[in-house]
Protein backbone atom coordinates (compact mmCIF):
# COMPACT_ATOMS: atom_id res chain seq x y z
CA UNK A 1 0.00 0.00 0.00
CA UNK A 2 1.63 3.23 -0.74
CA UNK A 3 2.02 6.15 1.80
CA UNK A 4 0.88 9.58 0.61
CA UNK A 5 1.66 11.22 4.03
CA UNK A 6 5.13 11.73 4.95
CA UNK A 7 8.35 13.90 5.23
CA UNK A 8 11.48 12.91 3.18
CA UNK A 9 15.17 14.36 4.52
CA UNK A 10 18.22 13.57 3.48
CA UNK A 11 21.96 14.00 5.27
CA UNK A 12 24.97 14.83 3.22
CA UNK A 13 27.97 13.03 5.06
CA UNK A 14 31.44 12.42 4.41
CA UNK A 15 31.04 8.94 4.87
CA UNK A 16 27.69 8.52 3.55
CA UNK A 17 24.71 9.99 2.09
CA UNK A 18 21.34 9.07 4.01
CA UNK A 19 17.86 9.52 2.78
CA UNK A 20 14.45 8.93 5.04
CA UNK A 21 10.97 9.02 5.24
CA UNK A 22 8.52 8.98 8.28
CA UNK A 23 5.21 9.81 9.65
CA UNK A 24 4.63 12.14 12.71
CA UNK A 25 2.50 11.00 15.45
CA UNK A 26 0.54 13.01 17.50
CA UNK A 27 2.36 12.31 20.58
CA UNK A 28 5.69 14.17 18.26
CA UNK A 29 7.14 10.52 17.79
CA UNK A 30 8.11 9.89 14.22
CA UNK A 31 7.70 6.51 12.37
CA UNK A 32 10.58 5.51 10.20
CA UNK A 33 8.84 4.69 6.91
CA UNK A 34 12.02 4.33 4.53
CA UNK A 35 15.68 4.42 5.27
CA UNK A 36 18.53 4.46 2.28
CA UNK A 37 22.52 4.88 1.67
CA UNK A 38 25.24 5.11 -0.06
CA UNK A 39 28.91 5.57 0.30
CA UNK A 40 30.03 9.05 -0.50
CA UNK A 41 33.65 9.15 0.75
CA UNK A 42 34.42 9.50 -2.79
CA UNK A 43 32.94 13.02 -4.12
CA UNK A 44 31.98 14.58 -0.72
CA UNK A 45 35.06 15.10 1.56
CA UNK A 46 34.90 17.67 4.90
CA UNK A 47 31.37 17.53 4.49
CA UNK A 48 31.93 19.71 1.04
CA UNK A 49 30.73 18.10 -2.40
CA UNK A 50 33.49 18.05 -4.56
CA UNK A 51 32.00 15.94 -7.81
CA UNK A 52 28.38 17.23 -8.51
CA UNK A 53 27.65 14.37 -11.27
CA UNK A 54 28.53 11.94 -8.77
CA UNK A 55 26.24 13.53 -6.07
CA UNK A 56 23.50 14.06 -8.28
CA UNK A 57 23.87 9.90 -9.21
CA UNK A 58 23.85 8.82 -5.59
CA UNK A 59 20.90 11.73 -4.78
CA UNK A 60 18.63 9.62 -7.50
CA UNK A 61 19.81 6.34 -6.32
CA UNK A 62 18.78 7.05 -2.81
CA UNK A 63 15.36 8.91 -3.79
CA UNK A 64 14.48 5.97 -6.35
CA UNK A 65 14.90 3.45 -3.71
CA UNK A 66 12.87 4.91 -0.93
CA UNK A 67 10.20 6.00 -3.22
CA UNK A 68 10.50 2.14 -3.96
CA UNK A 69 9.63 1.24 -0.16
CA UNK A 70 7.10 4.46 0.29
CA UNK A 71 5.58 2.87 -2.94
CA UNK A 72 4.86 6.67 -3.66
CA UNK A 73 6.78 9.65 -5.71
CA UNK A 74 8.51 11.81 -3.73
CA UNK A 75 8.13 15.14 -4.18
CA UNK A 76 10.55 17.33 -2.19
CA UNK A 77 12.88 16.61 0.59
CA UNK A 78 14.55 18.54 3.57
CA UNK A 79 18.32 18.82 3.13
CA UNK A 80 21.15 19.76 5.63
CA UNK A 81 24.02 21.86 5.28
CA UNK A 82 27.42 21.56 7.09
CA UNK A 83 30.99 20.79 6.51
CA UNK A 84 34.05 22.81 6.29
CA UNK A 85 33.83 26.33 6.86
CA UNK A 86 30.79 26.72 8.56
CA UNK A 87 31.32 29.11 11.31
CA UNK A 88 29.78 32.11 13.04
CA UNK A 89 30.64 35.51 13.15
CA UNK A 90 29.25 37.79 15.77
CA UNK A 91 27.72 41.53 14.60
CA UNK A 92 26.84 44.67 15.97
CA UNK A 93 24.36 47.06 14.57
CA UNK A 94 23.90 50.07 16.64
CA UNK A 95 21.39 52.93 16.53
CA UNK A 96 21.10 56.43 17.89
CA UNK A 97 17.34 57.78 18.54
CA UNK A 98 16.92 61.39 18.59
CA UNK A 99 14.84 61.42 21.43
CA UNK A 100 13.63 58.70 24.51
CA UNK A 101 11.55 56.51 21.56
CA UNK A 102 9.36 53.83 22.54
CA UNK A 103 11.14 50.51 20.63
CA UNK A 104 8.87 49.85 17.72
CA UNK A 105 8.83 46.45 15.67
CA UNK A 106 9.64 47.95 12.53
CA UNK A 107 13.14 49.34 14.01
CA UNK A 108 14.04 45.99 15.42
CA UNK A 109 13.23 44.66 11.89
CA UNK A 110 15.12 47.28 9.99
CA UNK A 111 18.28 46.96 12.62
CA UNK A 112 18.22 42.89 11.45
CA UNK A 113 17.82 43.72 7.95
CA UNK A 114 21.22 46.21 7.97
CA UNK A 115 22.73 43.14 10.02
CA UNK A 116 22.23 40.78 6.87
CA UNK A 117 23.43 43.63 4.70
CA UNK A 118 26.84 43.91 5.74
CA UNK A 119 29.23 42.86 2.61
CA UNK A 120 30.74 39.44 2.73
CA UNK A 121 33.43 38.57 -0.14
CA UNK A 122 32.61 34.28 -1.25
CA UNK A 123 31.00 34.33 1.76
CA UNK A 124 27.07 33.67 2.35
CA UNK A 125 25.12 34.64 5.89
CA UNK A 126 23.07 31.05 6.09
CA UNK A 127 21.10 32.06 8.83
CA UNK A 128 21.29 34.42 12.31
CA UNK A 129 20.65 33.46 16.24
CA UNK A 130 20.08 37.27 17.85
CA UNK A 131 21.68 37.13 20.60
CA UNK A 132 20.16 39.98 22.77
CA UNK A 133 19.42 44.00 22.58
CA UNK A 134 21.49 46.16 24.27
CA UNK A 135 19.95 49.53 25.91
CA UNK A 136 21.52 51.58 28.23
CA UNK A 137 23.63 49.03 30.75
CA UNK A 138 20.76 46.23 30.04
CA UNK A 139 20.14 43.77 27.32
CA UNK A 140 16.75 42.73 26.26
CA UNK A 141 15.87 39.62 24.36
CA UNK A 142 12.68 41.34 23.45
CA UNK A 143 12.93 45.18 23.45
CA UNK A 144 9.39 46.12 21.67
CA UNK A 145 8.04 48.32 24.44
CA UNK A 146 11.11 49.64 25.88
CA UNK A 147 11.77 53.10 26.23
CA UNK A 148 15.28 54.22 24.92
CA UNK A 149 17.39 56.86 23.29
CA UNK A 150 20.22 54.17 21.87
CA UNK A 151 19.45 50.62 20.90
CA UNK A 152 22.41 48.22 20.07
CA UNK A 153 21.51 44.93 18.14
CA UNK A 154 23.67 42.03 18.88
CA UNK A 155 24.02 38.96 16.32
CA UNK A 156 25.25 35.52 15.57
CA UNK A 157 25.71 34.91 11.85
CA UNK A 158 26.11 31.42 10.62
CA UNK A 159 28.62 32.31 7.40
CA UNK A 160 30.07 29.72 4.88
CA UNK A 161 31.38 29.80 1.80
CA UNK A 162 28.74 30.45 -1.22
CA UNK A 163 29.88 27.80 -3.38
CA UNK A 164 29.04 25.50 -0.32
CA UNK A 165 25.00 26.17 -1.01
CA UNK A 166 25.36 26.39 -4.57
CA UNK A 167 27.01 23.31 -5.26
CA UNK A 168 24.62 21.40 -2.84
CA UNK A 169 21.68 23.33 -5.20
CA UNK A 170 22.91 22.39 -8.64
CA UNK A 171 23.30 18.44 -7.77
CA UNK A 172 19.37 18.37 -6.36
CA UNK A 173 18.30 20.50 -9.10
CA UNK A 174 20.69 18.39 -11.61
CA UNK A 175 18.60 14.91 -9.83
CA UNK A 176 15.46 16.94 -10.71
CA UNK A 177 14.82 16.78 -6.97
CA UNK A 178 12.81 19.67 -5.14
CA UNK A 179 14.33 21.05 -2.21
CA UNK A 180 11.97 22.25 0.39
CA UNK A 181 13.83 23.68 3.07
CA UNK A 182 18.07 23.90 3.80
CA UNK A 183 18.24 23.49 7.72
CA UNK A 184 21.85 24.16 9.33
CA UNK A 185 22.63 20.42 10.09
CA UNK A 186 24.60 21.40 13.56
CA UNK A 187 21.47 23.86 15.19
CA UNK A 188 18.56 21.05 14.16
CA UNK A 189 20.61 18.36 15.65
CA UNK A 190 21.25 19.78 19.16
CA UNK A 191 17.82 20.56 19.23
CA UNK A 192 16.74 16.85 19.50
CA UNK A 193 20.26 15.98 21.33
CA UNK A 194 20.10 18.59 23.90
CA UNK A 195 17.47 18.98 26.53
CA UNK A 196 16.41 22.78 27.39
CA UNK A 197 17.96 23.00 30.53
CA UNK A 198 21.40 22.07 28.91
CA UNK A 199 20.67 24.64 26.59
CA UNK A 200 20.04 27.43 29.29
CA UNK A 201 22.70 26.46 31.84
CA UNK A 202 25.12 26.30 29.18
CA UNK A 203 26.66 23.36 27.54
CA UNK A 204 28.74 22.71 24.18
CA UNK A 205 27.77 20.04 21.96
CA UNK A 206 30.91 18.06 20.24
CA UNK A 207 29.47 16.22 17.33
CA UNK A 208 32.78 14.25 16.04
CA UNK A 209 31.82 12.85 12.27
CA UNK A 210 34.09 11.12 9.46
CA UNK A 211 36.10 14.25 8.49
CA UNK A 212 34.84 17.07 10.51
CA UNK A 213 34.06 17.86 14.34
CA UNK A 214 31.39 20.74 14.69
CA UNK A 215 31.08 22.30 17.97
CA UNK A 216 28.07 24.51 19.08
CA UNK A 217 28.17 26.28 22.43
CA UNK A 218 24.27 26.86 23.75
CA UNK A 219 23.94 29.55 26.78
CA UNK A 220 20.74 30.76 28.09
CA UNK A 221 18.41 29.29 25.12
CA UNK A 222 21.01 31.26 22.46
CA UNK A 223 24.01 29.73 20.43
CA UNK A 224 26.92 31.77 21.57
CA UNK A 225 29.05 30.03 19.17
CA UNK A 226 29.44 27.65 16.30
CA UNK A 227 32.83 26.38 14.25
CA UNK A 228 33.54 23.15 12.40
CA UNK A 229 37.34 21.89 13.07
CA UNK A 230 38.58 19.52 9.39
CA UNK A 231 39.31 17.16 11.64
CA UNK A 232 37.38 13.45 12.57
CA UNK A 233 37.28 10.07 12.59
CA UNK A 234 39.14 9.20 9.14
CA UNK A 235 42.31 10.42 9.65
CA UNK A 236 42.74 8.17 12.69
CA UNK A 237 41.94 5.27 10.08
CA UNK A 238 44.29 6.88 7.68
CA UNK A 239 46.94 6.76 10.28
CA UNK A 240 46.60 3.35 11.10
CA UNK A 241 47.09 2.28 7.40
CA UNK A 242 50.51 3.46 7.41
CA UNK A 243 51.23 -0.23 9.40
CA UNK A 244 50.77 -1.41 5.90
CA UNK A 245 46.67 -1.89 6.05
CA UNK A 246 44.02 -1.64 3.67
CA UNK A 247 41.86 1.27 5.13
CA UNK A 248 38.98 -1.12 5.28
CA UNK A 249 40.66 -3.15 7.47
CA UNK A 250 42.12 -0.34 9.61
CA UNK A 251 38.84 1.14 10.22
CA UNK A 252 37.86 -2.33 11.29
CA UNK A 253 40.67 -2.75 13.98
CA UNK A 254 39.96 1.16 15.29
CA UNK A 255 36.18 -0.03 16.01
CA UNK A 256 36.84 -3.02 17.31
CA UNK A 257 40.07 -2.65 19.61
CA UNK A 258 40.56 1.45 19.45
CA UNK A 259 41.08 3.32 22.73
CA UNK A 260 42.02 7.02 23.37
CA UNK A 261 43.47 6.55 26.84
CA UNK A 262 44.82 2.43 25.99
CA UNK A 263 46.48 0.67 29.48
CA UNK A 264 47.67 -2.54 28.93
CA UNK A 265 45.86 -4.18 30.88
CA UNK A 266 47.32 -7.81 32.72
CA UNK A 267 46.55 -10.62 30.93
CA UNK A 268 44.79 -9.08 28.40
CA UNK A 269 45.62 -9.84 24.71
CA UNK A 270 48.22 -8.14 23.21
CA UNK A 271 48.50 -8.74 19.37
CA UNK A 272 45.72 -8.77 17.65
CA UNK A 273 45.10 -9.63 13.91
CA UNK A 274 43.11 -7.91 10.89
CA UNK A 275 40.30 -10.17 10.06
CA UNK A 276 41.07 -12.04 7.16
CA UNK A 277 44.19 -12.84 9.57
CA UNK A 278 46.64 -11.60 7.09
CA UNK A 279 48.76 -9.67 9.31
CA UNK A 280 49.54 -9.32 12.74
CA UNK A 281 49.63 -6.05 15.29
CA UNK A 282 50.40 -5.28 18.51
CA UNK A 283 47.58 -3.54 20.43
CA UNK A 284 50.09 -0.76 22.02
CA UNK A 285 51.06 0.29 18.21
CA UNK A 286 47.84 0.29 17.17
CA UNK A 287 46.54 2.44 20.01
CA UNK A 288 49.77 4.78 20.22
CA UNK A 289 48.57 5.87 16.97
CA UNK A 290 44.97 6.11 17.77
CA UNK A 291 45.79 8.24 21.05
CA UNK A 292 48.17 10.35 19.19
CA UNK A 293 45.52 11.28 16.84
CA UNK A 294 42.87 11.53 19.16
CA UNK A 295 44.61 14.56 21.71
CA UNK A 296 45.20 15.93 18.72
CA UNK A 297 41.69 16.65 18.12
CA UNK A 298 40.85 17.23 21.54
CA UNK A 299 43.31 19.45 22.13
CA UNK A 300 41.60 21.60 18.59
CA UNK A 301 37.99 21.08 20.19
CA UNK A 302 39.33 22.62 23.34
CA UNK A 303 40.78 25.64 21.90
CA UNK A 304 37.93 26.31 20.33
CA UNK A 305 35.85 26.18 23.00
CA UNK A 306 38.29 28.98 25.21
CA UNK A 307 38.00 30.85 22.06
CA UNK A 308 34.34 31.43 22.30
CA UNK A 309 34.48 32.91 25.63
CA UNK A 310 32.06 30.38 27.06
CA UNK A 311 34.39 27.68 28.73
CA UNK A 312 34.10 28.52 31.95
CA UNK A 313 30.12 29.19 31.50
CA UNK A 314 29.42 25.42 30.67
CA UNK A 315 27.57 24.49 33.88
CA UNK A 316 25.98 21.42 31.93
CA UNK A 317 28.95 20.33 30.73
CA UNK A 318 30.23 18.84 27.12
CA UNK A 319 27.78 16.43 25.16
CA UNK A 320 29.37 14.34 22.60
CA UNK A 321 28.32 12.45 19.49
CA UNK A 322 28.48 11.49 16.41
CA UNK A 323 29.89 8.33 15.03
CA UNK A 324 33.32 8.96 16.13
CA UNK A 325 32.38 9.86 19.56
CA UNK A 326 32.10 5.79 19.95
CA UNK A 327 35.94 5.60 20.19
CA UNK A 328 36.71 4.33 23.52
CA UNK A 329 37.45 6.45 26.90
CA UNK A 330 36.88 9.70 24.07
CA UNK A 331 35.11 11.02 26.85
CA UNK A 332 37.92 10.52 29.51
CA UNK A 333 40.35 11.88 27.17
CA UNK A 334 38.64 15.19 26.76
CA UNK A 335 37.40 15.24 30.54
CA UNK A 336 41.82 15.20 30.83
CA UNK A 337 41.95 17.87 28.45
CA UNK A 338 39.46 20.25 29.35
CA UNK A 339 39.35 19.44 33.27
CA UNK A 340 34.98 19.33 33.02
CA UNK A 341 33.73 16.65 34.96
CA UNK A 342 29.96 17.01 33.22
CA UNK A 343 31.30 14.99 30.02
CA UNK A 344 28.18 13.03 28.41
CA UNK A 345 28.05 10.69 25.00
CA UNK A 346 24.69 11.30 23.30
CA UNK A 347 24.61 8.13 20.98
CA UNK A 348 20.46 8.81 20.04
CA UNK A 349 17.83 11.60 20.03
CA UNK A 350 15.64 12.60 22.87
CA UNK A 351 12.93 12.27 21.00
CA UNK A 352 10.71 8.72 20.38
CA UNK A 353 11.72 6.80 16.93
CA UNK A 354 9.44 3.59 15.74
CA UNK A 355 10.78 1.84 13.04
CA UNK A 356 11.42 -2.06 11.97
CA UNK A 357 14.31 -4.27 11.06
CA UNK A 358 18.00 -2.64 12.13
CA UNK A 359 17.44 0.71 10.29
CA UNK A 360 17.94 2.22 13.71
CA UNK A 361 21.02 2.64 15.10
CA UNK A 362 21.74 4.28 18.72
CA UNK A 363 25.43 5.08 17.61
CA UNK A 364 24.95 8.61 17.11
CA UNK A 365 25.63 7.83 13.31
CA UNK A 366 22.12 8.76 12.43
CA UNK A 367 21.44 11.79 14.61
CA UNK A 368 21.46 14.14 11.91
CA UNK A 369 19.51 12.97 10.12
CA UNK A 370 16.41 12.09 12.41
CA UNK A 371 16.83 15.72 13.71
CA UNK A 372 16.30 16.79 10.43
CA UNK A 373 13.28 14.50 9.63
CA UNK A 374 11.82 15.95 12.96
CA UNK A 375 12.59 19.81 11.94
CA UNK A 376 10.42 19.02 8.50
CA UNK A 377 6.66 20.50 8.71
CA UNK A 378 5.36 20.18 4.97
CA UNK A 379 4.50 16.68 3.59
CA UNK A 380 6.44 15.70 0.85
CA UNK A 381 4.51 13.24 -1.04
CA UNK A 382 4.50 14.52 -4.72
CA UNK A 383 0.74 14.36 -5.00
CA UNK A 384 0.31 16.21 -2.19
CA UNK A 385 2.53 19.02 -4.11
CA UNK A 386 1.44 18.63 -7.75
CA UNK A 387 -1.00 18.53 -10.36
CA UNK A 388 0.19 15.35 -12.31
CA UNK A 389 -1.98 14.81 -15.17
CA UNK A 390 -3.17 11.72 -15.72
CA UNK A 391 -3.20 9.93 -18.88
CA UNK A 392 -6.07 10.07 -20.94
CA UNK A 393 -8.37 7.11 -21.28
CA UNK A 394 -9.70 5.62 -24.51
CA UNK A 395 -12.81 7.74 -25.89
CA UNK A 396 -16.42 6.44 -24.39
CA UNK A 397 -19.84 7.37 -23.60
CA UNK A 398 -19.87 6.69 -19.96
CA UNK A 399 -16.00 8.95 -19.11
CA UNK A 400 -17.05 11.22 -17.04
CA UNK A 401 -14.12 14.73 -17.78
CA UNK A 402 -12.24 14.91 -15.22
CA UNK A 403 -12.03 18.98 -14.06
CA UNK A 404 -8.67 19.89 -13.88
CA UNK A 405 -8.94 23.30 -11.76
CA UNK A 406 -10.43 21.46 -8.48
CA UNK A 407 -7.56 21.51 -7.39
CA UNK A 408 -6.18 25.47 -7.75
CA UNK A 409 -8.51 28.22 -6.81
CA UNK A 410 -7.10 30.54 -8.81
CA UNK A 411 -7.99 28.82 -12.14
CA UNK A 412 -11.02 27.44 -10.61
CA UNK A 413 -11.57 30.98 -10.36
CA UNK A 414 -10.34 32.49 -13.45
CA UNK A 415 -12.53 29.55 -15.09
CA UNK A 416 -15.46 30.56 -13.61
CA UNK A 417 -14.81 34.27 -14.89
CA UNK A 418 -14.72 32.98 -18.52
CA UNK A 419 -17.64 31.44 -18.26
CA UNK A 420 -19.73 34.41 -16.81
CA UNK A 421 -17.89 36.58 -19.62
CA UNK A 422 -19.06 33.95 -22.27
CA UNK A 423 -22.50 33.84 -20.96
CA UNK A 424 -22.63 37.97 -21.06
CA UNK A 425 -21.43 37.59 -24.57
CA UNK A 426 -24.20 34.95 -25.76
CA UNK A 427 -26.90 37.41 -23.62
CA UNK A 428 -25.55 40.20 -25.77
CA UNK A 429 -25.79 38.36 -29.26
CA UNK A 430 -29.23 37.14 -28.42
CA UNK A 431 -30.52 40.69 -27.40
CA UNK A 432 -28.88 41.81 -30.67
CA UNK A 433 -30.51 39.43 -32.83
CA UNK A 434 -34.16 39.70 -31.11
CA UNK A 435 -33.65 43.39 -32.17
CA UNK A 436 -32.64 43.22 -35.33
CA UNK A 437 -35.55 40.52 -36.02
CA UNK A 438 -37.94 43.78 -34.63
CA UNK A 439 -36.48 46.24 -36.81
CA UNK A 440 -37.14 44.05 -39.53
CA UNK A 441 -40.55 43.53 -38.75
CA UNK A 442 -40.91 47.23 -38.77
CA UNK A 443 -39.49 47.92 -42.00
CA UNK A 444 -41.64 44.94 -43.77
CA UNK A 445 -45.42 46.55 -41.67
CA UNK A 446 -44.49 50.39 -43.56
CA UNK A 447 -43.27 48.77 -46.90
CA UNK A 448 -46.18 49.32 -49.68
CA UNK A 449 -47.59 45.98 -51.17
CA UNK A 450 -47.18 44.53 -54.78
CA UNK A 451 -50.57 45.92 -55.78
CA UNK A 452 -49.71 48.99 -54.90
CA UNK A 453 -46.03 49.31 -56.16
CA UNK A 454 -47.15 47.76 -59.42
CA UNK A 455 -49.85 50.42 -59.39
CA UNK A 456 -47.59 53.34 -58.71
CA UNK A 457 -44.91 52.54 -61.25
CA UNK A 458 -47.77 52.38 -64.44
CA UNK A 459 -48.83 55.44 -62.89
CA UNK A 460 -45.72 57.10 -63.23
CA UNK A 461 -44.96 55.84 -66.96
CA UNK A 462 -48.69 57.06 -67.68
CA UNK A 463 -48.49 60.21 -66.59
CA UNK A 464 -44.99 60.98 -67.09
CA UNK A 465 -43.55 64.64 -66.54
CA UNK A 466 -43.42 64.58 -70.62
CA UNK A 467 -47.05 64.09 -70.92
CA UNK A 468 -48.36 66.77 -67.75
CA UNK A 469 -46.62 69.55 -70.11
Amino acid sequence: MSKTDFIAAIELGSSKIAGIAGKKSSDGSIQVLAYASEDSSSFIRKGVIYNLDKTAQSLTSIINTLEGELNSAIGKVYVGIGGQSLRTVRNVVGRNLKEETIISQELIDSICDENISIPLIDLDILDVAPQEYKIGNNLQADPVGVTANHIEGRFLNIIARSSIKKNLERCFEQAKIEIADIFIAPSVTADVVLTEGEKRSGCALVDFGADTTTISIYKNNILRFLTVLPLGGNIITHDITYLQLEEEDAEILKIQYGNALYEAEEGAETVIQTEDESRSIELRTLNDIIEARTEEIIANVWNQIQLSGYDDKLLAGIIITGGAANLKNLDEALRKRSKIDKIKTAKFIRNAVHTTGDLLKKDGTQNTLFALLFAGEENCCLQENKMIQEPIAPFSNTAIPRDFFEADEDLKRQEEEAKAAKKKREEEERLKKIEEKRLKDEAKKNKPSWISRTFDKLSNEIFSDEDMK
